[in-house]
C-alpha cells in the first residue's frame, strides 16, 4: 500500500492476524441500535457457510458517539447450536476502528479495502450497519460467487416496492446499463461482495480526496468493476429493511450526489463506454421469492405542484442546454392536471443525456445544474406512479426494461455530441 491510513493499533492487529481467507466490512456512524444484529448475522453466516475459512470482521466507524464500536466488540453468538451449527467454530477475528480521511462512506470503505489488501483475503463483502433484514444467508450470497465462483464483484438484488428506489429506477439503473452494457439491477444498493484483487484495484485509484470518499462510493464501485472488465454478477437478498431515512432530508441533495458521481464516472471511463453497444444480463445467484413489502405513500398532488413550479422557475436555465422541442413539452406538461399528465420515456432520456452533456461541457456550475434536475425527476416519477398504479411487480420490471431500451436507443446521439 502506498498510502496506508490505518491506525497503529489496527496495523498491530493486522500483523497479529497475518492473513485471512474472507473479510466482511461494516461501515458505521451512530448505529448502536442495529449493528449488534448485523455483527451476529455476519458471524453466523461465516460459521455456517465457510466453516473451514479464516475470516475477519472489520467495523470502520466514522466517530460514533453512541457506543457503536463497543457494541461491535461485545456482540457474539453464544450458542452456535441455535443456528444449527455443531462443528467446531472456525477462526474468526474482528476489530472496530475509526477511519481516517474525508468524513463519508467512501473513506470508511477505504479502510476496509486496506485491511483486505494487507491480509491478502480472497473474498470480501461490505454490508450496511443499520440493516434489520440481514440474515446469515446474505453472507453466503455475497461471498460465495467470489470465493468459489471466480467472480470479482457481486451486486445486491433486493425485492423493493414498485415505487421505492425511484432514483435507481428512473436514472441510475437504465443509464448504467446503457453506458456499460451490463444489466446490474441495483448498482447503488449498499451491500456488495468483491474479490481481494478488486479491493487492491479500488485502493490504487486516485479518488480518496474527491466526492467519491464522501458520497459516491456505491456507484463508483459498480462502475469501476464494469469498466475494468472484472467478472460481475448479482445475488438476490430478499427485502432490504433498514433504519428509516429522514423524510425531511433534502431530496435534491441526494439526487445531486448520486447523479454527480454517475456523470463523473462518464468522464473517467469514456473510452470504455463509448465502444459499448447494447446490454447483456449478468449472472444472478440466490433463490428469488416474493416478499411482503411496506407500502410507499406518494403525494401526487404535491409532486405535480413541485414539477409545475420548477418549470416556471428554472426554464430559462434549461433553455441553455435542452433542445427547443423538450422545452416546449415541459412548458405544456406543466399546465396539465391530474391523470392526463404523462412524461414520455424519449423526452426523459433526452433530458438526462443533455444534463450529462451540460456537465461535460461545463455550461453551468455543477451543483446549480444538477439540482435543477429535481423538479424534472419528480415529474417523471409522478407520471410513472400514475401509469403503474395498478400494475404488478413483473409489469413494472417490463416497463423499466422499456425505459432501458430507450436509453440504449439514444446513446448514439449522446456520443455524437460528446466532444
Amino acid at each position: 500500500m502506498d498510502e496506508i491510513t490505518l491506525r497503529k493499533e489496527v496495523q498491530d492487529w493486522v500483523e497479529m492476524v497475518g492473513t485471512a481467507d474472507l473479510l466482511v466490512g461494516i461501515p458505521s456512524f451512530n448505529n448502536a441500535g442495529t449493528i449488534g444484529h448485523v455483527v451476529r448475522a455476519v458471524q453466523a453466516g461465516l460459521a455456517k457457510y465457510f466453516p473451514d475459512c479464516k475470516a475477519v470482521l472489520v467495523n470502520s466507524d466514522g466517530g460514533s458517539s453512541d457506543g457503536t464500536r463497543d457494541v461491535v466488540e461485545s456482540a457474539v453468538i453464544d450458542d452456535f447450536q441455535q443456528i444449527l451449527i455443531s462443528q467446531r467454530v472456525p477462526s474468526f477475528f474482528k476489530t472496530a476502528t475509526l477511519y481516517s480521511g474525508i468524513p463519508g462512506k467512501g473513506s470508511a470503505f477505504r479502510t476496509i479495502f486496506e485491511i483486505a489488501d494487507a491480509l491478502k483475503v480472497k473474498a470480501c463483502a461490505v454490508v450496511d450497519s443499520d440493516l434489520r433484514s440481514i440474515t446469515p444467508e446474505w453472507i453466503e450470497l455475497l461471498l460465495k460467487p467470489v470465493y468459489d465462483g471466480g467472480f470479482d464483484y457481486v451486486a445486491p438484488l433486493y425485492q423493493r416496492h414498485k415505487f421505492d428506489g425511484t432514483i435507481t429506477n428512473s436514472i441510475i439503473y437504465p443509464l448504467t446499463r446503457a453506458l456499460y452494457g451490463r444489466s446490474v439491477r441495483q448498482p447503488i444498493g449498499g451491500d456488495f461482495g468483491f474479490s481481494g484483487r478488486l479491493a487492491s484495484h479500488y485502493l490504487s485509484q486516485d479518488v480518496w480526496a474527491s466526492d467519491v470518499a464522501r458520497f459516491g462510493i456505491d456507484i463508483w464501485m459498480t462502475t469501476t468493476a464494469l469498466a475494468g472488465d472484472f467478472r460481475v454478477c448479482q445475488s438476490f437478498l430478499g427485502a432490504k429493511i433498514h433504519d428509516a431515512k429522514d423524510p425531511g432530508a433534502d431530496l435534491s441533495a441526494m439526487l445531486y450526489q448520486v447523479v454527480s458521481a454517475t456523470f463523473d464516472m462518464m468522464e473517467t471511463y469514456f473510452e470504455y463506454w463509448s465502444k459499448i453497444d447494447g446490454a447483456t444480463k449478468v449472472p444472478t445467484f440466490g433463490f428469488e421469492y416474493a416478499v411482503g413489502l411496506e407500502p410507499v405513500s406518494v403525494n401526487l398532488e404535491r409532486m405535480m405542484e413541485r414539477f409545475s413550479l420548477g418549470v416556471q422557475e428554472l426554464v430559462d436555465i434549461w433553455k441553455i442546454f435542452l433542445p427547443q422541442g423538450t422545452i416546449g413539452f415541459l412548458c405544456e406538461a406543466s399546465q396539465q392536471k391530474g391523470e392526463e399528465f404523462r412524461f414520455p420515456d424519449d423526452v426523459w432520456v433526452t433530458i438526462i443525456y443533455h444534463f450529462a452533456l451540460a456537465q461535460h461541457n461545463r455550461l453551468l456550475a455543477k451543483e446549480h445544474l444538477l439540482k435543477s434536475l429535481t423538479p424534472l425527476y419528480i415529474g417523471k416519477v409522478a407520471s410513472f406512479v400514475m401509469e403503474m398504479r395498478d400494475s404488478s411487480s413483473q409489469e413494472v420490471e417490463e416497463r423499466l426494461a422499456s425505459l432501458c431500451r430507450e436509453f440504449e436507443k439514444q446513446k448514439p446521439l449522446l456520443l455524437e455530441k460528446w466532444v
